[in-house]
Order: C-alpha cells, then sequence, then structure tokens
C-alpha cells in the first residue's frame, strides 16, 4: 500500500513538472497516427485510379508520399522556430508579450557566471564549449530544419518521380527534385504561413490576453508594456 502510494506521488509528480510537454508529444503522436492511416485510403484511391494495387499500412509508411507530406510540414516548423529565435535576439516590438523590453536589461543578455553551482556543465567549462551552448538552442533548430528539409526533397523526388513514370517521363533525383518548381511550391506555401502565424501571436499578444498563460502579459498590463513582466 506505501509503495502504491510512493508511485501515485511519483506519477503526479512527473506529470505535474512535464505536463505542458507530454500533452504536446500526445497530440503530436495521435494526429500523426491519424494523418498516417487517413493518407493511407488517399494514397490507395489514387492507386485505383491508375490501375494499380492497394498497399498496406507499413509499405504506405515506407513511401515518399508519405515522408514527404510529413517532412513538408516539419520543415517549415523548425524554419519558423529557428528564425523567431534569431530575431528575439537582436528585434523588438513594443507592447508585445514575445519580445524582449526595449530599456530595461533583460537576464539573457548577461554573460553566464561560471562559478554559478546550479549552472549547467557548459557554463563551468567557458571556451567554445560554452560559446556553442550560448547558441545550442538556435542551432538545434536549425538542424532539424535542414534534416526535415532534405527528407522533404527525398520523400518527394520518390514520389515525384514514380508520377513521372506513371505519365511516360522519367526519374530525378534528389538534388533534380531541389531544383523543380513543385517542391518549392510545396515549401512556400508552407513557410509563409507559419511566419504570419508567429508574426500575428507577436502581435496579439499586445492587446490581448491570456490569464495563466505564460504566453501572456498580465491581464492588467498596459498594452505598451514590452515583456511577460
Amino acid at each position: 500500500m506505501l509503495f502504491e502510494n510512493k508511485g501515485m506521488i511519483l506519477m503526479k509528480r512527473i506529470l505535474r513538472e512535464n505536463g505542458l510537454s507530454l500533452a504536446l508529444f500526445g497530440f503530436f503522436i495521435v494526429l500523426l497516427v491519424g494523418q498516417s492511416i487517413v493518407g493511407l485510403y488517399h494514397y490507395n484511391e489514387d492507386q485505383q485510379e491508375h490501375n494499380q494495387p492497394p498497399i498496406g499500412y507499413t509499405d504506405y509508411l515506407a513511401t515518399g508520399s508519405f515522408l514527404e507530406t510529413t517532412m513538408e510540414n516539419w520543415e517549415s516548423e523548425f524554419l519558423q522556430m529557428s528564425i523567431y529565435v534569431l530575431f528575439t535576439v537582436f528585434l523588438y516590438q513594443k507592447g508585445s508579450a514575445e519580445s524582449k523590453s526595449l530599456d530595461e536589461p533583460e537576464a539573457v543578455d548577461q554573460e553566464p557566471y561560471k562559478l554559478a553551482p546550479d549552472a549547467p556543465w557548459p557554463v563551468h567549462q567557458g571556451g567554445r564549449i560554452l560559446k556553442l551552448y550560448e547558441n545550442s538552442l538556435s542551432l538545434a533548430l536549425l538542424a532539424l530544419f535542414l534534416l526535415s528539409f532534405w527528407l522533404h526533397a527525398v520523400g518527394g523526388a520518390r514520389e515525384y518521380s514514380q508520377e513521372q513514370l506513371e505519365h511516360g517521363g522519367q526519374v530525378v533525383t534528389t538534388l533534380g527534385y531541389l531544383a523543380t518548381s513543385q517542391f518549392w511550391f510545396e515549401s512556400l506555401q508552407n513557410w509563409q504561413s507559419e511566419f504570419l502565424a508567429i508574426a500575428v501571436m507577436v502581435v496579439f499578444t499586445i492587446f490581448l490576453r491570456q490569464k495563466g498563460s505564460a504566453e501572456s502579459k498580465p491581464v492588467d498590463s498596459p498594452h505598451h508594456k514590452t515583456g511577460h513582466g
């Protein structure tokens, strides 16, 4: 009984301390599975229209179609986040909760205190490791963008080549697909929507509030107040 109580307490603690990431990753998994199931039905409908046999679920996951449509969206998300993180280093928006203060010094701009006992180990290490760690968030997001960008091209090249062969055309390489208008149409239609969404968020937080959210200013903050404080 005591063991069960400790287990419940531990579970509640884990859920409380990690609830945001768990909920977001949970939604991600559910929606990704839903996308793959619906995508399979759509793919097989297209197969039937071209007098081709339907394929199974695991075979669909290995197709260029699934890889392309998935990476096409991941690519735009990671591009938006990496650029946004970098822009918030030196660009401001008066009144927005998403901006640093225009006049007051910010803790994120201070030089790291190497002797702080609870600082991450790269801070204590200093030198090049610290310099890399200082920019690790934007670098990680940029790396994820480049990876998903390339996988979008790989999947797109497979799908594009299959369509070309069905219409008497030729197979294209991944680099060849990067030179097509279809690839850039797929990318740009997603990129523009991501930057629109984050721009709307930046401006809306000037005038609108959400009580209890870390992405909002306090409800009684004046519109000109910049930052979360």
